[in-house]
């Protein structure tokens, strides 16, 4: 576990950033001992994911990562801490916030959804899905596909700023635009008496923008298989880009800002 009372957060999106199938290692094992001497100086250790909380901890367990996280920010939005035993629950009142947002978000624009149902329907060859509990999302075909689809998506979120949505290559979600990544982040450090600039987050997609913003983070990075559009980002915040992928790439990141502690 981190110190009793944390310094600093180290935030990671887990696949792609913290591990890569096509890596060997999946997930460097130096990473994990930078990760835990850090822990040791005040850091907590938070994984940012789009997975749900099941998802992330069966991930963790099928890649060899025993290390526990001290929190797990879950689809992009929801905020826990392990209890007793492992028990993971929610930490603070922000997940039931965010699930009454999403609520009213889905019952307030029925208009606008039905629009971008009807055009993916009728325009695409994606999918618009729709849970037992109310999630909404749509799985393209291919990733221009649904660059298309995210932009007819903005044309209505111009209009109602309410709207949001989390997207990961050829998947989103829609969300309530208050509940990301990165606001789920400051949250997390508002509760930890902690602000962006004692935040590090690190992603490589499209769903990661949010948590590597000045607002939320003020040490961000990027591994070498980051996006293209994400290494942009990175740079124009004036971030640090990776050279090597993933969990290399982000050992490569804390030696460029912790480097006289990792």
């Amino acid at each position: 576990m981190a110190a009793r009372k944390p310094t600093f957060i180290l935030c990671f999106d887990f696949d792609g950033t913290l591990i890569h199938p096509d890596s060997d290692p999946v997930f460097h094992p130096t990473l994990g001992q930078m990760i835990q001497q850090l822990r040791g100086q005040g850091a907590a250790w938070v994984i940012n994911t789009g997975r749900s909380l099941a998802q992330t901890l069966q991930g963790l367990a099928q890649h060899g990562i025993y290390m526990e996280p001290d929190f797990i920010i879950a689809q992009e939005c929801d905020i826990y801490k392990p209890g007793l035993f492992s028990k993971w629950t929610d930490y603070g009142g922000w997940n039931r916030q965010a699930r009454k947002a999403h609520d009213r978000f889905v019952k307030d624009h029925q208009a606008s959804l039905n629009a971008i149902r009807e055009m993916v329907k009728s325009q695409t060859n994606a999918s618009f899905l729709e849970g037992d509990a109310g999630e909404l999302g749509i799985v393209s075909s291919t990733e221009d596909e649904m660059d298309m689809i995210a932009t007819f998506i903005d044309t209505h979120a111009s209009q109602f700023p309410d709207i949001g949505y989390q997207r990961n290559s050829i998947y989103l979600r829609f969300s309530h635009s208050s509940y990301s990544k990165g606001t789920a982040l400051s949250e997390l450090a508002r509760l930890l008496g902690l602000d962006a600039a004692r935040c590090f987050a690190a992603g490589d997609n499209h769903n990661d923008l949010s948590m590597l913003d000045p607002r939320h983070a003020r040490m961000i990075a990027t591994p070498g298989n980051g996006l293209p559009p994400i290494k942009a980002h990175v740079l124009k915040y004036g971030g640090f880009v990776a050279t090597k992928p993933a969990s290399e790439g982000m050992m490569e990141a804390l030696g460029h800002y912790f480097g006289g502690q990792a």
